[in-house]
């Protein structure tokens, strides 16, 4: 039986329904897809966070790292009085490395899908750094134009870590970079997490991880369907299907129908054959060269590049 529906704000609504509409969309059409930024409900964020802990999932961890020994010269060259502002901020554990090394911040600005998640994580940060401003924006950042006023007068400094950017595909990667390029103005810059082209077999086990987590947050899109969309998914006839294109550089990620069936979602009926999958996700790996082209044609500049000694990972300072 499915739970009834609880009673929503007017935002908590406005977010419901823009989930219905991008999935009966992507349902709607062949091949089947949903955008990847609803795989971030509440328990989507905390199962993401559980497989950045994972031992095989090394994008967190050298990231961090990079940043560990990077966050005074970013420090630096970003100046006092700056506002740092994040795109998809999610738990912002990254992002306190940048916080302790920004100690004269005028302000922080997570932008997050998840309204729940960054509430949480706002309520953290305002306990742990109790003398900075903490601003938090709900929205697709993909489609943010403006940012809270009282950061008007501040040097806006974008943080995109993760290498979230490798979930758009190139020409949205682009729009992205032009359109924060313009969000954070002529004197802003941003710091740009970017995965590295690899050993495809160092890829392919960062996302089919042996227990499974990465499994549960794929599925979870559909288990989140069934809770705000009223829908009839059986999760167990569905299995998590990621694997590497090389030709194309990424990573692919699909929920696959075990069996032919017919779902419920919102009302409408879809019917899956065995082995239909329905996308969720794309995962593009970049070399130096590339991420000078994409940071190019979305009106940056790279100012400053660190990775680490393995080459898996790199962080960019767009200018």
């Amino acid at each position: 039986m499915n739970m009834p529906l609880l009673a929503l704000d007017d935002g908590a609504q406005a977010d419901r329904e823009d989930f219905r509409r991008a999935v009966l969309v992507g349902l709607g059409r062949l091949p089947r897809a949903i955008p990847a930024k609803y795989l971030y409900d509440a328990r989507g964020s905390a199962l993401f966070d559980r497989i950045c802990q994972l031992p095989e999932y090394y994008p967190t961890r050298t990231e961090a790292a990079i940043l560990r020994a990077c966050a005074d010269e970013i420090a630096r060259l970003s100046g006092p009085g700056c506002a740092l502002v994040e795109y998809g901020s999610g738990s912002s554990v990254k992002t306190r490395i940048l916080l302790d090394a920004m100690r004269d911040l005028h302000a922080y600005v997570p932008i997050d899908i998840s309204r729940e998640h960054l509430n949480a994580t706002a309520a953290r940060l305002r306990k742990d750094y109790p003398g900075l401003r903490v601003d938090p924006v709900t929205g697709d950042y993909m489609q943010l134009n403006s940012l809270p006023p009282a950061i008007d007068g501040a040097r806006r400094i974008g943080f995109f870590p993760g290498s979230t950017i490798g979930n758009l595909m190139p020409e949205e990667a682009i729009q992205f970079l032009r359109r924060a390029r313009r969000v954070l103005r002529g004197d802003g810059a941003l710091v740009l997490g970017v995965d590295l082209r690899k050993d495809p077999k160092r890829l392919h086990d960062a996302y089919n991880d042996s227990a499974g987590v990465t499994a549960r947050f794929t599925l979870n899109l559909l288990r989140r369907m069934n809770r705000e969309l009223d829908a009839t998914f059986d999760l167990s006839a569905f299995s998590h299907d990621a694997f590497y294109d090389e030709a194309e550089g990424r990573i692919e990620i699909y929920a696959r129908s075990l069996r032919d069936q017919s779902v419920r979602v919102a009302g409408q009926r879809f019917a899956f054959t065995k082995g239909e999958r329905i996308h969720t996700e794309y995962s593009y790996k970049y070399d130096e060269t590339g991420i000078a082209d994409l940071a190019d044609q979305g009106g940056f500049a790279i100012q400053a590049l660190w990775k680490d000694p393995g080459d898996l990972f790199a962080v960019a300072l767009l200018r």
